[in-house]
């Protein structure tokens, strides 16, 4: 089945801008084909997996057929569990973000009743529930449906697997002959084909295939976690696996953004491919990556179709795909022309029952593992290194600093200690902190047209021939810049020589202007956290804040002012690429309300 944008599917603009705003590039293949349909009033039946997209396949005909005038009840969904109920009930929400006056409410068993009561009291046009519940306020005289224009079953084998059978055929049975009436599950047993023989009125019927096979040349894993720790668990597993090219997919072009600027403000060499970029971005950006020039690609299915690159070690699902056949294309992509690959798939909360779906539904066969800890991380970086300088005493091919080693020694400094000294140099570019954990080391770089001039000290003669097996280290990611390709340079970490004549409002410190203000619904927490991550100073170079409507003004420290302003260019904050300058004296007057 083809996928479309959802601007060809006939839905109205402020739906449109709601699912724009969501991220969303194209319509699933369910979404697709259902949405046309159940926008003329049809009664519809659609078949597919469980977490195809199903609920804006019938939640954006739903907002479509709602008159925001009046309140009452005029869309009832129903669903197996309360959680599935809410969780409908959120994505509508969603979508009809700029319908105004559209209210929906869940409704299930375990919530309050007094709290049910006063929703669906005020007026709501969409109803999500459980059949129970439902039919208990029906009883009760509290839902009516007699003004209901459309019901929807979701999940519908699994309702009458549950025993809901009864109960649902007593509230189609009341709702008024006529009305539109879709059903949605992921098998058609004799049962759910008699509830559609029964109250449905020439359906059209709709099925979505799996044509997803299985990749037995990728080994694929997916973990359990959280979604506000997905970022750690990424980067954690990068390192255990020294994984330094590959692609990590996003469902949404607002997710493949804010993740693009988390890795590099943790050090990360990425860059990001969305339907948003021009043609021109998006070859420059393929090029480089391509040339190695950058490690990881962040990118939406839409943005990477037809990507052809070779020898990708990894790829990440750090969003689940629509579907199975997605989740193929997107693996295949590695363990390609004999080379082993590696998949990792991220799954939270209620996305696990989704992957599960998946997994059933096309024969998928990926295992679950356990989050990498810490302690393994930085075991698997020891043996990398163990590794590396194994190798290069056993070839003999270093330069000898017989000469320098005994000068130390000759100091009182034992050979384990030289030698923790050196490895320490090479793992972090300086010695670190008493206290700090080796998991706060800046991470090699992959890009040798990116990578920093080591600075020179009294050990690196005798680290050199080491150092030239390993990668060059730094302390802070290239900058990105939005619209034009960012230029190439070898000195992107080096601070600028402090600025004369400038000026805060605290001693030592410089005023800068950023084009974001309380309109971009700025909080002080956003600009010390933005400065503090992309340039990888403390917080402590941050002064003075003064968010404005339009602006904001920043005091920094005079000494880091350029730096930070290089850094933070380009960059988005609330989904506004960020154009630094220096304070002026019509900034300060500006706006001051």
């Amino acid at each position: 089945m083809e996928k479309r944008p959802f601007s060809e599917l006939g839905l109205n603009p402020e739906l449109l801008r709601a699912v724009d705003k969501l991220g969303f590039e194209e319509a699933s293949p369910i979404q697709t084909a259902v949405i046309p349909v159940a926008l003329t009033g049809r009664d519809l039946v659609g078949q597919s997996a469980t977490g195809s997209g199903k609920t804006a396949a019938f939640g954006l005909p739903a907002i479509s057929c709602v008159d925001v005038q009046r309140k009452e009840v005029q869309v009832l969904v129903l669903c197996p569990t309360r959680e599935l109920a809410v969780q409908v009930a959120e994505e509508i929400g969603r979508l009809a973000a700029f319908s105004r006056g559209l209210h929906a409410v869940p409704i299930y068993g375990g919530q309050s009743y007094e709290r049910q009561f006063r929703a669906l009291a005020a007026g709501v046009q969409i109803v999500i529930g459980t059949p129970g519940r439902i039919l208990d306020h029906m009883e009760r005289g509290t839902l009516h449906l007699d003004k209901v224009r459309m019901v929807v079953l979701d999940e519908a084998d699994r309702m009458l697997d549950m025993g809901f059978r009864d109960d649902i055929e007593m509230i189609l049975s009341r709702v008024p002959t006529g009305r539109q009436r879709l059903f949605f599950s992921a098998t058609m047993p004799p049962a759910i084909r008699g509830l559609i023989t029964r109250f449905a009125a020439d359906p059209a019927w709709i099925k979505i295939e799996a044509h997803a096979r299985n990749a037995p040349a990728v080994d694929q894993v997916y973990f359990e976690v959280d979604r506000r720790s997905k970022i750690d668990v990424l980067t954690r597993v990068i390192d255990l696996y020294d994984f330094r090219y590959g692609i990590i997919f996003c469902s949404t072009k607002v997710m493949v953004d804010e993740l693009d600027e988390h890795l590099h403000a943790r050090g990360y060499a990425s860059d990001r491919l969305h339907g948003d970029l021009s043609q021109a971005q998006r070859d420059r950006v393929m090029d480089k990556f391509r040339r190695r020039a950058f490690e990881f690609l962040v990118a939406t299915d839409v943005a990477a179709r037809g990507l052809d690159v070779d020898e990708l070690e990894v790829v990440f699902n750090f969003d689940l795909p629509n579907d199975a056949e997605d989740y193929t294309h997107r693996i295949g992509r590695t363990g390609r022309a004999g080379h082993a690959g590696k998949a990792f798939t991220f799954v939270s909360g209620r996305e696990l029952w989704k992957l599960q779906g998946m997994m059933r539904f096309a024969g998928l066969k990926i295992r679950r593992a356990p989050i990498p800890s810490l302690d393994q991380v930085e075991e698997a970086r020891a043996s990398l290194l163990f590794e590396k300088v194994r190798g290069l005493l056993s070839q003999g091919t270093f330069r000898r600093n017989d000469a320098l080693v005994e000068r130390w020694m000759e100091e009182g400094f034992t050979s384990t200690d030289i030698c923790s000294a050196l490895i320490a140099l090479l793992q972090g570019g300086e010695a670190a902190p008493a206290g700090d954990s080796a998991d706060k080391a800046p991470r090699p770089a992959s890009a040798p047209e990116r990578a920093p001039v080591a600075k020179k000290t009294s050990a690196a003669p005798a680290a050199e021939s080491m150092a030239a097996e390993s990668r060059p280290v730094r302390t802070a990611p290239p900058e990105r810049m939005e619209a034009a390709e960012r230029p190439e340079r070898a000195d992107w970490d080096r601070p600028a020589a402090p600025p004369r004549g400038r000026t805060g409002r605290e001693e030592g410190f410089t005023t800068l202007f950023l084009n974001v203000g309380r309109k971009n619904l700025i909080q002080p927490g956003d600009v010390v956290g933005k400065i503090a991550g992309v340039s990888r100073l403390p917080a402590r170079v941050v002064g003075s804040i003064d968010i404005r409507q339009r602006h904001t003004l920043v005091d920094v420290a005079t000494e880091h002012a350029d730096f930070i302003m290089d850094k933070l260019r380009g960059v988005r904050v609330k989904g506004q690429a960020l154009h630094p300058a220096l304070a002026t004296a019509a900034h300060q007057a500006a706006d001051s309300d």
